[in-house]
């Protein structure tokens, strides 16, 4: 698929997930296939004032294209200046957050507060769409909640206001990530515009894929919470949508041998001891399903040191051949 100019090549994109995308997952996840990644949400009030947060969140490093930034906020104008601003960081796109359900996102009007005023959601992305030449996505939500499904008219607002394409996550805002997914709406959104429509939610297998796939009509498919601690999820999707394989998971060794590498990206970028804090819930995810991980984790949630975290994998290993 294209966005505008840029190719898209597989199957599956990894969604900008809040604490958990940086750049060394994202990079972990392009390297079993990803299609396409997209930042953590980045504050455009933030980069507006200089905030070295919201510019170490920009960063994206020369594996990771195509990829995007995503931006939030509601000041049309301050968003096309960050916008700009995020061009000196390299994206291929600039992706809009509107879909965002925490509360204090929505407390300021932003992320899936701008379901309830379209108004507004179309100046943002005229402003932006306008400020930049690179294409502009919009990730919304299916609605407000379950009596407000306002999905399809979001996404025409945002194809009449210059979005090169749209991300639905199947599920309204009331809802958060509770289980239960709106397949229909997201078909109804491919049905209505002529953009490239990109689905997301629950997505944490072939089958699932495949399904969302099936049933939505989409472009690409977009994969956040099931690649946590399985970024080998987008080789096993390619190869099923493809090829018609099906790829195991990999067995304890080459997982634990896998987190490592990740972890060891993530000291690399942030300082060991930085790296280290922010690792932890990375190290945990890994360790799902493995015999013995109650007290794995136990022991994970502790780490200090890089040699201390491989000492405990190598246990692991040794104790799940």
């Amino acid at each position: 698929m294209k966005i505008k100019n840029v190719e898209i090549n597989g199957y599956a994109a990894l969604a900008p997930m809040a604490g958990a995308a940086d750049k060394a997952f994202r990079e972990m996840c392009k390297s079993y296939g990803a299609a396409y990644t997209v930042s953590e949400m980045v504050s455009a009030k933030g980069v507006s004032m200089g905030d070295r947060k919201s510019a170490s969140l920009m960063s994206v490093s020369d594996t990771e294209h195509p990829c995007a930034v995503q931006i939030f906020g509601t000041d049309p104008e301050i968003m096309a200046k960050s916008a700009v601003e995020a061009l000196n960081y390299n994206p291929d796109i600039i992706d809009i957050n509107m879909g965002c359900p925490a509360p204090k996102i929505i407390k300021g009007g932003a992320g899936s507060a701008l379901m309830k005023n379209p108004w507004l959601a179309g100046k943002i992305i005229k402003s932006v769409s306008e400020a930049v030449e690179i294409p502009v996505t919009v990730k919304i939500r299916t609605g407000w909640d379950s009596d407000n499904i306002n999905a399809v008219d979001m996404a025409l607002i945002a194809e009449e206001n210059g979005a090169a394409a749209i991300t639905v996550h199947g599920r309204t805002k009331e809802q958060m990530y509770a289980p239960g997914i709106d397949i229909e709406t997201i078909s109804k959104v491919k049905q209505s515009v002529k953009i490239p429509v990109i689905a997301n939610g629950d997505i944490d297998s072939v089958q699932s894929a495949a399904l969302m796939y099936e049933k939505t009509g989409c472009d690409l498919i977009m994969v956040g919470r099931g690649a946590l601690g399985r970024p080998w999820i987008f080789s096993q999707i390619n190869a099923y949508l493809s090829e018609c394989r099906v790829l195991p998971d990999p067995p304890v060794t080459e997982r634990m041998l896998v987190m490592l590498r990740h972890v060891e990206k993530i000291c690399a970028y942030s300082g060991e001891r930085i790296g280290l804090r922010e690792a932890r819930k990375h190290a945990l995810w890994y360790t799902k399903g493995i015999r013995g991980a109650a007290e794995y984790r136990r022991q994970l949630s502790t780490i200090q040191t890089l040699d201390e975290l491989k000492s405990i994998a190598f246990l692991i290993a040794a104790e799940n051949q």
